[in-house]
């Protein structure tokens, strides 16, 4: 049988300079040197000495000398059954180094907005559903395959969005990508492609999607917001003056041309910041001004499994599913940190949408496209998603228990659904508000911060609070800095 180097333990390299001291000698001071360089870091194992022996073409006894002139001069360790490691030891900085910065006073609690509680994630089931994912994953599912994405996903999708949002899906017209903001680079890419010349978006948001339309060479044009959420009665004539854009000096202010605006990003079952559902008529309407300018509507259906109040508000998509693209992740029912979004797309925009990602599916991983198709047919998504519901609902309970009993000036809005709330402060307070919860050892975030740069209206004086962010243990302690913080 033929020994390969290749079938031995671990790989190390190392250059041993073959000089007049000898072997042992040259490959004692490539390791020491690897060592002090921190290119072998403390506690690496280091491969057998037959296994490195053989790696080098040298004898196995040249091997085991320099290891243990390292062990005697304390650079390496050697213990039965754990094999050979590079030592622990304390790392002392040069006396020239400037000291490590410090931050005192840091946030002890974070209440931003748009992460879900990371320490519920369902690792156990996550767990079974890899297993069962990797059994029954056939062999060409490793391959660079399909840029839509696995089509177990996508058939597990199609049914889980007929079933749980009234999304008209086909696995055929579902496109995975890496999370919302790919989908929207795709989109805007496709768009631009078209002639677009503008997207409209509502006036409250955030920045990093205003930033990537206008990467896409798309002007970002805002719709006026009130009470009943986004005023797409600004729709009108499949067109949109060129005053509200923050590049409207480019045109002048007049009307957009051929290459206006011809879609539209909403948020129509849970308005993100303010919290507040898009209204049934202004639904219609945005509907109907996509049939009759051919206009393509963009919905992001942000928090829109989690509803407290009543059954969940149904996709926009279900009206028209020629006109609007559903868009939807994994980042807020699981974590951002999967990287797993989903776009439903219209049947004339879908191979033009799939060719803007690529020949091959070279951004989303395979594995874990699998493993949540398993997590969604199995069942274990709707048990997650009913149980974060759950919990979210009981800290937006006690959040507005807290107000009503120890600040009862501030009011939150936008509560019915998702996991922040809009509190609403007194004119003039926003800013010393923020002061004093960092003071408290919050990150928190004002709503300012979301408001468009070519917004019209006043703005408003409002805490954005992220209440899914702590965890459990965390949340009673974050609550209680909150409240401090309020006037």
């Amino acid at each position: 049988m033929v020994k390969s180097w290749a079938t031995f333990g671990v790989d190390l390299h190392v250059d041993v300079t073959r000089t007049g001291s000898g072997l042992r000698k040259g490959l004692t001071d490539a390791l020491r040197a690897a060592v002090r360089g921190g290119r072998l870091a403390p506690g690496t194992r280091l491969p057998s000495s037959r296994s490195l022996a053989a790696d080098l073409g040298i004898a196995r006894n040249t091997v085991a000398d320099a290891y243990a002139d390292l062990v005697a001069e304390g650079w390496l360790t050697a213990r039965q059954g754990s094999g050979t490691r590079v030592a622990e030891r304390a790392v002392v900085a040069p006396a020239s180094a400037p000291p490590r910065p410090r931050t005192p006073g840091g946030p002890a609690y974070d209440l931003v907005p748009g992460t879900p509680d990371l320490a519920s994630f369902p690792r156990a089931e996550w767990l079974k559903a890899s297993r069962r994912a990797l059994a029954a994953a056939p062999y060409d599912a490793l391959g660079y395959g399909d840029p839509r994405g696995r089509v177990e996903l996508r058939t597990a999708l199609a049914s889980y969005l007929a079933r749980a949002r009234g999304v008209r899906a086909d696995p055929e017209r579902i496109l995975i990508c890496s999370g919302f903001a790919h989908g929207l680079m795709l989109l805007g890419a496709v768009l631009r492609q078209r002639g677009a010349g503008a997207l409209a978006m509502e006036s409250y948001g955030l920045d990093v999607h205003w930033n990537l339309v206008e990467r896409a060479g798309l002007r970002s044009v805002t719709l006026p917001f009130d009470e009943l959420g986004t005023r797409t009665d600004e729709l009108t004539g499949g067109e949109l003056g060129g005053s509200g854009s923050r590049s409207a000096s480019a045109s002048g202010g007049k009307r957009d041309g051929p290459g206006g605006v011809r879609a539209v990003l909403l948020t129509p079952a849970h308005q993100f910041p303010m919290g507040v559902p898009l209204h049934p008529d202004r639904r219609a309407a945005v509907v109907d001004w996509a049939r009759r300018t051919g206009g393509l509507i963009l919905e992001d259906d942000y928090d829109g499994e989690f509803r407290y109040d009543r059954q969940p508000v149904g996709a926009l998509q279900g009206l028209d599913p020629d006109h609007v693209v559903y868009m939807g992740t994994a980042s807020k029912a699981l974590a951002p940190g999967l990287r797993l979004g989903w776009l439903v797309l219209p049947p004339d925009l879908a191979a033009e949408v799939a060719a803007a990602k690529g020949y091959a599916d070279w951004s989303c991983g395979v594995l874990d496209q699998l493993i949540l198709a398993e997590f969604i047919t199995s069942g274990a998504y709707d048990r997650h998603v009913r149980a974060s519901r759950l919990r979210y609902r009981r800290r937006r309970d006690h959040l507005v228990s807290a107000l009503a009993a120890h600040a009862p000036s501030v009011t939150a809005t936008g509560i019915a659904a998702g996991f922040h709330a809009v509190l609403q402060l007194p004119p003039g307070t926003e800013q010393s508000v923020v002061r004093a919860a960092v003071w408290q050892g919050l990150a928190v975030h004002g709503l300012t911060r979301y408001r468009h740069p070519s917004a019209t209206a006043p703005p408003l004086d409002a805490l954005v609070v992220g209440y899914g962010t702590p965890t459990d243990s965390g949340w009673p302690g974050a609550l209680e800095a909150l409240i401090r913080a309020l006037p």
